[in-house]
């Protein structure tokens, strides 16, 4: 017994010396990345059709899946879920996700859009916000348009009580505008620019300032374990945005392909979304810091949120080099 005892010893010591000098076995970089795409997200379209991606992960063996995210609020809930690894929103609803605990970082700038406005029928008597008292209006909750929406309000006077919120997905609430099921609708591109086009939709309040940015965001665990991993897909964001700025033509085919929506809409969703920036800055944090601060102030958030240490943890610099 004495000479078994001696053995295990002797091997736990062995073992404890290896463990000293090689260290903790380094982490396997996973199978597969699942990353978002969305027709609010103009260049994850060109990601997506180019493949840009999976060449870029080849080396590495990794696998590329890809998820559609129908708005904010569904990019949102499935990073939390961690059933995407990296996903697309606005940046004021990457905002309310962070304050509410979801588990994200903003990494990345993939436009600067115009995609937001109050939208009417075209023989709608509504002319201006102040207009939408006791009226039924559609809206997705914790997406940029809920967030103009209750900007807009506030700044006519008037909250969310003073509305009849519908509660739709993005597609939903214009197919409710268009059918008369509600009297406004806060819309999203392209969908509000089919609507303009193809229904006669009006966009009666429109202010570009309150749009915030479209922000690329990760599940911080991921960062944390796969930060080159990171830097790979926004190096193949960068390459499918300057692909995006020089051949203009080619981007509205993919976005046709994709919503299968017209040439005109899709033109119309274009001279709304700026494409020209990328890393994350001071300007997107001044945008989501106005857009958090105006929420608080509208009784959304609550009143003890602390704003601007929410936006300080929501965005990550540290991966803005792989965007320039």
């Amino acid at each position: 017994m004495k000479i078994i005892t001696r053995r295990f010893a002797l091997a736990a010591l062995a073992a404890g010396s290896l463990a000293l000098t090689t260290g903790p076995a380094p982490a396997q970089a996973p199978r597969e990345i699942r990353v978002d795409f969305a027709t609010y997200n103009p260049i994850s379209l060109v990601l997506k059709e180019q493949g840009l991606l999976e060449k870029a992960l080849a080396p590495s063996g990794v696998k590329v899946r890809w998820v559609q995210s129908a708005g904010s609020n569904k990019a949102l809930e499935f990073l939390n879920a961690g059933s995407l690894d990296i996903g697309s929103t606005a940046g004021a609803a990457a905002l309310i996700g962070k304050i509410n605990g979801n588990p994200i970082k903003s990494i990345y700038v993939y436009s600067r859009p115009e995609w937001t406005a109050l939208v009417t029928g075209a023989k709608s008597e509504i002319g201006k916000v102040a207009d939408l008292k006791g009226k039924r209006v559609a809206v997705t909750r914790g997406t940029d348009p809920h967030i103009f929406l209750v900007r807009a309000l506030a700044e006519a006077g008037l909250t969310e009580k003073d509305v009849k919120l519908v509660l739709l997905q993005h597609a939903d609430g214009r197919t409710a505008l268009e059918r008369g099921d509600v009297d406004a609708w806060a819309g999203l591109d392209p969908l509000m620019a089919a609507a303009e086009i193809e229904s006669g939709a009006r966009l009666f309040h429109r202010k570009a300032e309150d749009n915030t940015w479209g922000i690329l965001n990760v599940r911080e665990a991921f960062a944390a374990a796969n930060p080159e991993l990171v830097r790979t897909v926004i190096g193949a964001y960068e390459e499918a945005r300057r692909f995006a700025l020089a051949n203009p033509e080619e981007l509205k085919k993919v976005l046709v392909g994709y919503t299968k929506l017209s040439e005109a809409v899709i033109e119309r969703q274009l001279t709304r979304t700026e494409l020209t920036h990328s890393g994350i800055g001071q300007a997107q944090a001044d945008t989501i810091l106005a857009a958090g601060l105006a929420l608080k102030q509208a009784g959304v958030l609550p009143a003890e949120t602390d704003v601007k240490a929410a936006v300080d943890a929501l965005l990550d610099r540290r991966f803005a080099a792989a965007s320039n």
